[in-house]
């Protein structure tokens, strides 16, 4: 195994020196597998795991059934440099010189030199770590914009969803929840209103409801919020933000359709209000998907996204993207709130992608959200509960009930013989008496024979 991953690292450091010298054309198709397994004397499976690196690293591209092409990546460098300070004189400058440290001698510093610590247990804990590297400073805060190798390869990741974020665009978080905690300490204050996807996402629910802000639904349909009634709300409430999510939406399961995603931007410019787009799942649906930061170019849109839903919850590791004058005050919130997230989680996060080990656990993931979809699909259809097909497969399916059903009553029932539910009304901001009950299904628990016999005799 060990020499079956020596080869592998031999063939990309090749292949990446040959592809940077301009050996291959932007676009130009690479020697199939096959084929370039013979020429570099190792087996098919070697070279596809080496050509898997290469894509994760943004080197190369992958289309199904054609093959592997070099892919085009024109970033946009930063909009201006970075000032450096002069003097570190109040609290937001004197914390931000501890963490991005310009200055040589550091006798203002809150901490001790890292070298003091080269023969702590935490050094010879973490050394066999794919966490840490040769350039990692373990024991300090890190940069208050997050590790930067993992920053850029996210830059290359919304390159493939044609989102061109500047290197001062991207900020890490603890996770897309991190992220909107950000922007409303930044741009809300109480009494403010916001519009929000109806159903949406009910965590944002609640810590709009902490800040005292003013929320308001917009009706939400498999193809993106109605625009009818998103426009009636933009004038009548003149809102200061808009929060909805994209793709494989949480709880419906929808996606946002080109019409629509032109038609939010529209509207939202004219009353100006910002937008702020949720696309926690844009790992695993494609990244051709209509994303309003696309069409936008992070001009009205800050973007959030996440590694919590396709990698583990436990890691917390996201981030968000904007336009930079934006983004750096989001910064500075980030810094005098939590100081920094950390520089273990973000290396291994990054090891992971430009291992090729997440594009491959990426690829058993959509594998079994597929599968799982036309499963329960099919079960819940066939005890007399159709729900609307996904266009593209996510985590969730929206079960809306035809007869009255008492959703509390419901979910205690269900709660009785060990079922856990999750109720419509949970995911209303401001739920109406006479909207239809329903309830969100996992896809990955939805086929289990205890819920199906449940279901169907409470309301099948």
């Amino acid at each position: 195994m060990a020499l079956e991953r020596t080869r592998v690292a031999a063939i990309v450091e090749t292949v990446s020196a040959n592809l940077l010298q301009g050996a291959y054309k932007i676009g130009e198709r690479l020697p199939s597998v096959r084929r370039a397994a013979q020429a570099h004397g190792v087996s098919k499976n070697t070279m596809a795991e080496a050509y898997d690196q290469l894509v994760a690293q943004g080197l190369l591209q992958a289309r199904p059934g054609s093959g592997y092409y070099v892919s085009r990546r024109d970033l946009p460098q930063a909009s201006t440099a970075s000032p450096h300070l002069a003097a570190a004189i109040d609290r937001v400058s004197l914390l931000r010189e501890q963490l991005d440290c310009h200055y040589e001698v550091r006798p203002g510093d809150g901490r001790p030199p890292a070298s003091w610590m080269e023969g702590s247990e935490l050094r010879r804990h973490f050394s066999g770590s794919r966490a840490s590297g040769p350039d990692a400073d373990d024991f300090g805060y890190g940069s208050v914009r997050g590790f930067a190798p993992l920053r850029e390869r996210l830059r290359l990741m919304l390159m493939e969803r044609s989102i061109a974020a500047a290197p001062d665009g991207v900020l890490l978080t603890h996770g897309a929840n991190h992220a909107h905690d950000l922007i409303i300490r930044h741009l809300l204050e109480p009494g403010d209103t916001v519009l929000v996807d109806d159903p949406g996402y009910y965590p944002l629910f609640a810590k709009l409801a902490l800040a005292k802000v003013r929320m308001i639904g917009v009706s939400r349909t498999q193809d993106g919020p109605d625009l009818d009634d998103l426009r009636q709300k933009l004038a009548t409430t003149r809102p200061k933000l808009f929060f909805t999510q994209s793709q494989a939406h949480n709880p419906t399961g929808g996606s946002l359709s080109p019409p629509a995603a032109f038609g939010i931007l529209q509207a939202t410019e004219q009353w100006g209000t910002l937008v702020v787009e949720n696309d926690a799942f844009a790992d695993i649906v494609p990244p051709a998907m209509t994303r309003l930061a696309a069409l936008d170019q992070l001009n009205r849109v800050i973007y959030v996204g996440t590694f919590s839903k396709t990698l583990s919850a436990s890691l917390r590791c996201g981030f968000l993207a904007g336009h930079p004058s934006l983004v750096q005050p989001l910064t500075d919130i980030k810094m005098l709130t939590g100081v920094a997230t950390s520089g273990y989680v973000e290396r291994f996060v990054f090891n992971l992608i430009q291992g090729g080990q997440y594009l491959r656990h990426l690829r058993r993931l959509r594998s079994r959200v597929e599968s799982a979809n036309q499963v329960v699909a099919s079960e819940l259809e066939a005890i007399g509960l159709p729900v609307r097909p996904s266009k593209v497969p996510g985590f969730y399916l929206w079960v809306q009930f035809a007869q009255a059903v008492d959703e509390v009553e419901l979910c205690q029932a269900a709660a009785r013989e060990s079922i856990f539910l999750a109720p419509g009304s949970i995911f209303s901001p401001n739920r109406s008496g006479n909207a239809r009950a329903a309830i969100r299904i996992n896809v990955a628990y939805g086929a289990d024979p205890r819920l199906l016999e449940f279901l169907k005799r409470s309301v099948g």
